[in-house]
């Protein structure tokens, strides 16, 4: 995942060098009376990295069946709205709700005592499917030509409606709570054509909630304490 997170930060900064090089050989200055609107509007493209954070319960020492168990990460496309509003010459907010697809999640269990039948290494799949609610504010340099770049921070709220917290104790299932809160920051790059504002940007969004719904019937449940979602994601945001 590392070596995966390092291939895209690179592509991501050859681009962006790619594109300031050639605004800044452009003279025209564009979208002059853009960053005094009060308020205006977008669209945005992500592709994210999702994993979980895990915390082992003490059962995990008691039990002679479950020798390890380590998450895994995956990718997802998100879609989201943007709508951004003017403080100063250097603060805005943003709200940024989204459609996150395809993040599913799993962890990877060794067992040292199995049924019969059954194997010794064990993957729980967690699909996910994430509605989240981002509030963020953002702090921008100043515009050089046809280029700045920013930095924000902010809170989000999410809704996963693929949650199987209602399920049954069915294969030993890990149940995942529907609703998460946490953290986002990040930095990206206003670059200003003609028509539209074109704006990279990569941040990390972190849950604060335990959205591990434990079980203690349940063995791959009750062998971990608490579960945080992690998520790095990649933007391209089109601003009118």
């Amino acid at each position: 995942m590392h070596y995966l997170l390092r291939k895209q930060v690179v592509l991501l900064i050859i681009i962006l060098l790619s594109c300031t090089s050639q605004l800044h050989a452009q003279k025209e200055l564009y979208r002059r009376n853009h960053d005094d609107l009060v308020y205006y509007f977008g669209l945005s493209l992500g592709y994210n990295y999702s994993y979980l954070h895990l915390a082992k319960s003490p059962l995990f020492l008691q039990n002679d069946s479950i020798m390890s168990a380590e998450p895994g990460s995956s990718g997802g496309i998100a879609m989201g709205l943007l709508a951004t509003a003017r403080l100063s010459n250097h603060f805005q907010v943003r709200c940024n709700p989204s459609l996150i697809i395809g993040g599913s999640k799993y962890i990877a269990y060794t067992l040292s005592k199995t049924k019969p039948g059954e194997a010794d290494f064990q993957i729980q799949s967690l699909p996910s499917t994430l509605v989240s609610f981002p509030f963020q504010l953002k702090f921008n340099s100043d515009r050089i030509g046809n280029f700045r770049t920013y930095m924000l921070g902010g809170i989000k709220f999410d809704m996963d409606l693929s949650s199987n917290s209602a399920a049954r104790n069915i294969d030993d299932i890990i149940k995942l709570k529907r609703n998460d809160f946490g953290f986002e920051l990040g930095m990206g790059f206003n670059f200003y054509l003609p028509f539209v504002t074109i704006s990279p940007e990569i941040k990390i969004s972190n849950g604060l909630s335990n959205i591990h719904q434990q079980d203690p019937n349940l063995k791959y449940s009750n062998v971990l304490g608490q579960i945080l979602s992690r998520m790095v994601v990649f933007s391209v945001h089109f601003e009118d």
